[in-house]
């Protein structure tokens, strides 16, 4: 999964998109409920590495694909949404599991 951009930019988006998930229902819940601001502290960290990730592996996807700027916008957008990356993560892989278009005889 690793030895291709798309591989890679497919694992971090996964990372990110978990990342956002502990920031969000684990972290912020035990800073503001249980008083416990150091969950955000190194979450929040973590989070942001994984972002700065998915912006260069999205980048390097881009361009060793070719992504037209709807799509490099469209995964950019995803980053920004809870769940987002996930959503764009599965449509990518969608997209490399279709049949490739077989040629009319």
């Amino acid at each position: 999964m690793l030895k291709t951009s798309l591989g890679r930019f497919r694992a971090v988006a996964l990372a990110e998109g978990l990342s956002v998930i502990a920031l969000f229902f684990i972290a912020m819940p035990l800073k503001y409920a249980a008083g416990i601001p150091e969950a955000v502290k190194f979450t929040g960290w973590a989070h942001g590495l994984l972002f700065v990730l998915y912006l260069f592996a999205l980048l390097d996807a881009a361009i060793t694909y070719r992504w037209s700027i709807v799509r490099v916008l469209g995964g950019l957008a995803a980053s920004l949404l809870p769940f987002g990356t996930f959503v764009f993560e599965a449509r990518l892989r969608r997209e490399s599991q279709a049949p490739a278009a077989q040629p009319a005889p």
